[in-house]
């Protein structure tokens, strides 16, 4: 694996966190999108990952770009979605679809 190299992009006044390795794959940091919203950007990604139409995207990217993301746990997940008991972290999701969509990284926040 390569470095990781970092770059920011600067969005209604907070810096974003662009991050790659091969400069063609770029992943985009949730944490400081949601930072935006509240001081908690944990608890803001959990409650927008409940929501029915952020795993139906998650789900839909996945198939299209995952060969080895698993179909019957992602149905689970849409099944239950929306629902006011239905958690969800990008920890859960990885783990549970082996999604690559979505990187989980233990960070300074």
């Amino acid at each position: 694996m390569g470095k990781i190299i970092k770059d920011t992009i600067h969005a209604n006044g907070i810096d974003i966190g662009i991050y790659t390795q091969d400069f063609e794959n770029e992943f985009i940091s949730l944490t400081d999108i949601a930072r935006y919203k509240s001081d908690d950007p944990t608890a803001v990604i959990q409650n927008w990952m409940r929501n029915r139409d952020v795993i139906e995207f998650l789900g839909l990217w996945e198939r299209l770009h995952n060969p080895d993301f698993k179909p019957l746990e992602f149905e689970g997940f849409k099944k239950q979605a929306g629902a006011n008991a239905f958690t969800m972290s990008p920890k859960k999701w990885i783990e549970a679809t082996d999604a690559i969509g979505i990187v989980s990284k233990a960070g300074r926040y």
